[in-house]
């Protein structure tokens, strides 16, 4: 082991919630403990950016109206998916896709307005905000499973129509809809791969030499 490496017991506590981690969907009430939310956003903090801008942006959602108004947004893109997806349309909308009127913790994450002012590093690759900020989802995600906390990312919105609910400024773009809160359980397995939507791919098979993975 490099003399820079953690010990044998440390290591396998990382691999541990990096297999662990879940999308989750389902949440108990208990209120979390604010003190575990700020570690956990200050791990999302502590990711990458590239360029160091650090785009992600935090907003706690405590208004009853404001949820109801965001769970109704993720409803209509719910149906406008499914009709998107023909024939698996009605398989899709049986699975159940996000917890936002159950989960005691609510955020949405968005990249920062005036990102234009950032070059570096985006300047062939101007989606290296979204990259930049997914890391600090993900760093939030790894910590909640360690904290003992489910977390579920949803995306099926209208990042307009989410910014304007939480007066995001121009330029503003929300990216993801957190749920967060004790869960009963960690699923044993991805819930898509549970419900048969998809399976994970071998490694071997998303790894090329020298040119592209047969």
């Amino acid at each position: 082991m490099s003399q820079q490496g953690y010990s044998h017991a440390e290591r396998e506590a990382i691999y541990r919630t990096i297999r662990e981690r879940r999308d989750m969907r389902h949440f108990l009430p208990d209120p979390v403990d604010q003190d575990v939310i700020r570690r956990m956003l200050e791990a999302a903090h502590n990711a990458p950016s590239v360029g160091y801008m650090q785009p992600w942006r935090f907003v706690c959602i405590r208004d009853p109206d404001l949820r109801e108004a965001m769970a109704q947004l993720v409803d209509d893109e719910r149906h406008a998916t499914a009709q998107a997806l023909d024939e698996r349309g009605q398989a899709f909308l049986e699975l159940k896709v996000e917890g936002i009127r159950e989960c005691p913790e609510l955020w949405v994450v968005a990249l920062c307005e005036a990102r234009e002012q950032y070059v570096f590093g985006r300047r062939t690759i101007n989606e290296m905000d979204l990259a930049s900020a997914s890391c600090a989802i993900q760093n939030l995600w790894l910590a909640g499973r360690a904290e003992g906390i489910g977390v579920g990312w949803v995306s099926l919105f209208d990042p307009d129509a989410l910014g304007a609910l939480i007066n995001a400024p121009e330029g503003a773009w929300p990216i993801a809809i957190l749920c967060m809160g004790h869960v009963e359980a960690f699923y044993d397995a991805p819930m898509l791969a549970q419900q048969g939507w998809d399976q994970r791919r071998s490694l071997m098979s998303l790894i090329g030499t020298d040119g592209w993975p047969e």
